[in-house]
């Protein structure tokens, strides 16, 4: 049994501001291993990622699979593109726009008797990841 991971890293999402990309990028991946220990390895030659979300429990996936399956609803940053990214594989850029109809729709099909205005936190863009790695 494996673990989907959302992680993020300040000083690439500076650098994706800086050129233009977006600052919410984020890394989804899967592991077998303890999910702390890959994320202080660290992607794109930033040591400085962060865990934001974590689902265990995830059975007969693999991380080729899971990438896949989200680059055909979010924007994957194509490492060969970004020499920055280097080989690093799985690094999304996310619109909060994207995640707030996400969560107003999901609301609304709850039947929420009241749609309050949102305001996006990295917590809800992991989920949406993680939702979109599953789905």
């Amino acid at each position: 049994m494996g673990t989907i991971f959302v992680a993020r890293s300040k000083a690439l999402s500076q650098w994706g501001y800086d050129v233009g990309l977006s600052k919410h990028i984020y890394k989804v991946g899967y592991t077998e291993e303890p999910v702390k220990d890959v994320v202080a390895a660290g992607w794109a030659g930033e040591t400085d990622w962060v865990l934001v979300m974590k689902q265990d429990g995830i059975e007969g996936a693999s991380e080729v699979e899971i990438i896949g399956r989200l680059a055909g609803k979010q924007k994957m940053i194509d490492p060969r593109l970004n020499p920055r990214i280097k080989d690093a594989n799985g690094i999304f850029r996310v619109a909060p726009t994207a995640v707030e109809n996400h969560i107003l729709v999901t609301r609304a099909l709850a039947d929420e008797p009241e749609i309050k205005e949102l305001k996006i936190k990295s917590a809800d863009i992991a989920a949406y990841l993680i939702a979109g790695a599953l789905g």
